[in-house]
């Protein structure tokens, strides 16, 4: 049982390091995480049911998770070579959607949750 808490500890620490690199390294993780600071403060002000507010709160870790596997595939792709290659940059384009894609996901649901909420209120 203590090999299975150490290896759970072990994953903790591994998880938590790679953010911290993605956090100094990466500027749009700042930007994503201050943007899941002002949306969580709404989350938790507006008259949201339970579900609505887990949505949106899940939405933006999500992002948060999105843009760590961004960033492992730039480095991945950096590290087998920094020469510029096709399949490389489509690589890289196509983590960075990824990004932007679960973006827009979570702001649609923050859409037809707020148009929800108007609704009731108007």
């Amino acid at each position: 049982m203590w090999n299975q808490i150490n290896r759970i500890k072990l994953r903790a620490v591994w998880s938590w390091e790679g953010f911290v690199h993605v956090y100094r390294t990466e500027g749009s993780l700042s930007q994503w995480l201050v943007a899941n600071a002002v949306f969580g403060v709404l989350a938790f002000v507006l008259p949201l049911t339970g579900a609505e507010r887990a949505i949106v709160l899940m939405g933006g870790i999500f992002v948060l998770g999105v843009e760590c596997m961004n960033t492992a595939v730039e480095r991945v792709v950096d590290d087998i070579s920094t020469d510029k290659r096709d399949l490389a940059k489509q690589a890289k384009d196509a983590a960075s959607a990824a990004v932007a894609l679960s973006g827009i996901a979570v702001g649609v649901a923050w859409v037809c949750i707020l148009w929800s909420v108007w609704g009731k209120i108007a």
